[in-house]
């Protein structure tokens, strides 16, 4: 079980550093946005770079901070039945969720992504305005970056819930 307990912990502290790095995102974004519109308004001056910077930021924060997110138990829930059952019950309904419903959900996302995002790549792809941030691809990686954080996570939340039915106190 330790070994289970160490491969938890580490892939919920791969996600603790990512929720780390989102929140600087957010920070940079709200900058870059302050910028876009002092610029804009104050002096008529306008980037296409900045305005595609706090899109990519914004869509970073949400896809990267998805693990985190679940990490923390700040997801989606209809907490009807969940919210008062028991440890047992709660993990029952952790385990089923994670293997038939997100598991497959996060490889069908990957599935089809994959080569939408490696024909990005092969080809360099750049944003489509004049003035755009180049490295489009990098964008769109945030897809996969996106499956694997919430993955692991998902791992993680299946060890702890087998550790929590499997220990003496649950019995």
């Amino acid at each position: 079980m330790n070994i289970l307990k160490s491969i938890s912990s580490f892939f919920d502290l791969i996600n603790k550093i990512t929720g780390s790095i989102c929140a600087f995102f957010a920070a940079s974004m709200v900058l870059v946005v302050l910028g876009v519109v002092v610029l804009r308004y104050g002096f008529s001056i306008s980037f296409i770079w900045m305005q595609e910077a706090y899109v990519w930021l914004h869509a970073y924060i949400f896809m990267m901070g998805s693990g985190y997110t679940y990490l923390s138990n700040e997801h989606v829930r209809i907490d009807v039945f969940y919210r008062g059952a028991s440890v047992k019950y709660k993990s029952i309904v952790d385990i089923l969720g994670n293997l038939f419903l997100l598991i497959p959900f996060i490889f069908v996302i990957w599935k089809f992504s994959f080569p939408f995002i490696a024909r990005s790549w092969s080809m360099n792809e750049v944003s489509r305005e004049v003035g755009g941030l180049p490295a489009l691809y990098i964008l769109k990686s945030a897809i996969l970056i996106f499956c694997i954080l919430l993955f692991i996570q998902a791992l993680s939340n299946i060890i702890k819930s087998i550790i929590h039915l499997t220990s003496k106190e649950s019995s």
